[in-house]
């Protein structure tokens, strides 16, 4: 018999509850070894996020790497540490990474108008973003991870956990992840990820009347996500997606198609507004519509949580002893030096203007607290591998620059203030979602929260050094636009062009509040709005295969004829899914690092592998071999005794 994580892990018992895979409350995870080499991952996967991102726009999240990796450090220099040294480790990859994917979506953006960037405002902008939102999710803490346990699957959480469980036993969950690391990786060696074999997404465009956009990515990770979630929060996602792509994209279609030829696509200038295909109309209209549908969908839900928040700052303050009130002083101390960081931030990036600093810095404060708290939901239900980040970055700047326009800041050196404003409030939300997907693994191994929280705070501070530092360092080669520019900035071009759009009136706000409104229908009719507003604003690429791992996992739970093949299968099933996770992860950005150094060129594939008959032989082969592998589960009996 082997250990494994309890069922109890995904729900079915309140958080308070639960018991964790490590129910010795004395055992520590950190030391001064393992701080070394979680800042050592930290760097690296910092340094290699930002330089990939914004090379080609492609990230990968670091729990699972940096878990697999931690194991081999650990057992090499820590032994003593095991599983919560592990979990430490992990969490600190995470947040190294999750500093870069915040800021290479707007930082760069300053370099695109042409100003420059300074270290120390670059640094002192990150570690303020960086502490303000660890500080603020941990005032979310309790309620998004203990009280909404089993609610909110944190589907990545539960993957890194798996991983972290299967590296310290073995057996048959170390079996199956071994089954979907190998599936995920053979899939993502082949295709566009690394060497660029073959097409893996199914894609159908309506290209004329009725202009809709159908496709699914054959992505073993985000298949696994789908089976760890479930089918209520897939099917929610996927019918945003279905509105979008089916409803109002064709719509905006019909109406384009009547314009006259001069008339051009708001952010594309040469680009005549009837010429648009599916594509084109998805990316510079709908999705600012989901843009504006999760704007209000994260107010509500930052509103309905004001009570949380005041409560735990009230637990806080009159904590009279033990691991809770020191967990919850460390808490508070991060809480304020972030925002004495961001303070300071603003009148360093605001060039003197005493009243621009003051402004930016409460506009940057209060949306911040909103989307960081929307950051730790929405990893609760898909991740962070596809949190919207650019979403609530396009809110809040929206926002911000309307703050300036209406203050009359509408000149350059304005223009780059309101972008490290920006910078600060896209740091925050990303780190965020780093953070509660790491404490989400500590609470269900079995760790520390206030252990997590220090280290991965380290970590960030580490990591806007290095992030900001090659940012800095490639400065004049991310300056460079047109057809010598070395580096794509597909985030950081979005951002310059959407704050232009607003400065020059070009900006579609019509979409914009349509979302808003579409947003309280929801509300009105009890619908989860952001889950929805996701999958409006993901690629239905991204939310169809999520709903393939979901209906696979329909199909092993109901062609079980026992409760007890059916929980086997189930489990199995979890642990292949997290081995489906780690395999797109990691060869995913071996890949990725391959192809920025240029050890790997991708050619342009031509015929048959270039079609959408190779991309569904691929999900038919994913989906047939991974339903089979479940399928193959035995009713067995396992020990959760630690």
């Amino acid at each position: 018999m082997d250990k494994k994580l309890p069922k109890e892990a995904f729900g079915g018992i309140a958080g308070k509850d639960y018991v964790p895979y490590v129910t010795d409350k004395s055992r520590v995870g950190g030391n001064i070894a393992v701080l070394i080499m979680g800042l050592i991952l930290a760097a690296v996967f910092g340094a290699s996020t930002a330089y990939s991102g914004m090379k080609a726009g492609l990230t990968v999240a670091a729990g699972i790497p940096g878990a697999i990796l931690g194991a081999g450090m650990i057992g090499a220099f820590a032994k003593d540490k095991g599983i919560l040294g592990q979990n430490l480790i992990q969490g600190m990859a995470s947040a190294g990474e999750s500093v870069a994917s915040g800021a290479i979506f707007v930082l760069p953006s300053v370099l695109l108008i042409g100003a420059k960037i300074s270290f120390v405002e670059g640094l002192v902008v990150g570690v303020g973003g960086c502490l303000f939102g660890i500080g603020v999710a941990s005032l979310v803490h309790n309620y998004l991870i203990v009280e909404e346990h089993g609610n909110l699957m944190y589907p990545e959480s539960m993957a890194i956990s798996e991983t972290l469980v299967a590296s310290d036993t073995g057996g048959d969950s170390l079996k199956y992840m071994g089954y979907g690391f190998g599936i995920g990786g053979i899939i993502t060696l082949i295709t566009g990820s690394v060497l660029g074999l073959v097409n893996n997404v199914v894609s159908y465009l309506g290209e004329s009347y009725y202009k809709f956009r159908f496709q699914v990515e054959v992505n073993p990770l985000l298949l696994g996500i789908g089976f760890i979630v479930g089918l209520d929060i897939s099917l929610t996602m996927f019918a945003g997606a279905i509105l979008a792509n089916f409803g109002i994209a064709p719509l905006i279609g019909y109406f384009a198609d009547m314009a006259k030829g001069s008339s051009e696509v708001w952010n594309a200038a040469g680009s005549p507004i009837n010429a648009m295909d599916a594509n084109t109309i998805v990316g510079s209209y709908v999705k600012y519509i989901g843009a504006g549908m999760m704007l209000y969908g994260g107010l509500i839900g930052a509103i309905k949580l004001i009570p949380v928040i005041v409560a735990s700052i009230k637990e806080t303050l009159k904590a009279s002893g033990g691991e809770g009130e020191s967990s919850g002083s460390q808490q508070m101390i991060i809480l304020a030096v972030g925002v004495v960081l961001a303070l300071i931030g603003a009148f360093m990036i605001s060039g003197g203007n005493v009243v621009m600093a003051i402004v930016g810095a409460i506009a940057s404060l209060i949306l911040m607290l909103l989307f960081v708290i929307v950051a730790g939901r929405l990893t609760g239900t898909i991740g962070t591998s596809n949190l919207p980040v650019s979403g609530m970055t396009i809110a809040s700047i929206v926002v911000v620059t309307i703050i300036f326009k209406a203050m009359g800041w509408e000149d350059a050196a304005s223009n780059k203030s309101l972008l490290m404003f920006g910078t600060l409030i896209v740091i925050a939300i990303a780190v965020a979602g780093g953070y509660m997907q790491s404490q989400k693994v500590t609470f269900i191994i079995g760790g520390s929260k206030k252990e997590m929280q220090k280290f991965f705070s380290i970590a960030t501070v580490l990591g806007v050094i290095v992030v900001v530092g090659v940012i800095v360092i490639l400065s004049d080669k991310l300056a460079v636009t047109g057809a010598d520019a070395q580096f794509g900035l597909p985030q950081a071009n979005l951002m310059a062009t959407l704050t232009s759009g607003i400065m020059t009136g070009s900006l579609p706000w019509v979409m914009i509040f349509v979302g808003v409104f579409m947003a309280i229908v929801l509300q009105f009719v009890n619908l989860p709005i952001m889950t929805f507003a996701i999958g409006f604003y993901l690629p239905i690429s991204t939310t169809s295969i999520i709903l393939v791992g979901a209906l696979i996992r329909v199909l092993v739970e109901k062609t079980a004829k026992t409760e007890g093949l059916k929980e086997a299968r189930v489990s199995n099933g979890i642990s292949l899914s997290s081995g489906l996770v780690a395999g797109g992860s990691i060869i995913g950005l071996i890949g990725i690092i391959l192809q920025v150094t240029g050890v790997i060129k991708l050619k342009e594939l031509a015929g048959f592998a270039a079609g959408n008959g190779v991309a569904l032989i691929l999900l038919a082969f994913l989906v047939i071999v991974t339903t089979i592998v479940v399928m193959s589960s035995k009713e067995v009996k396992h020990s959760n005794e630690n």
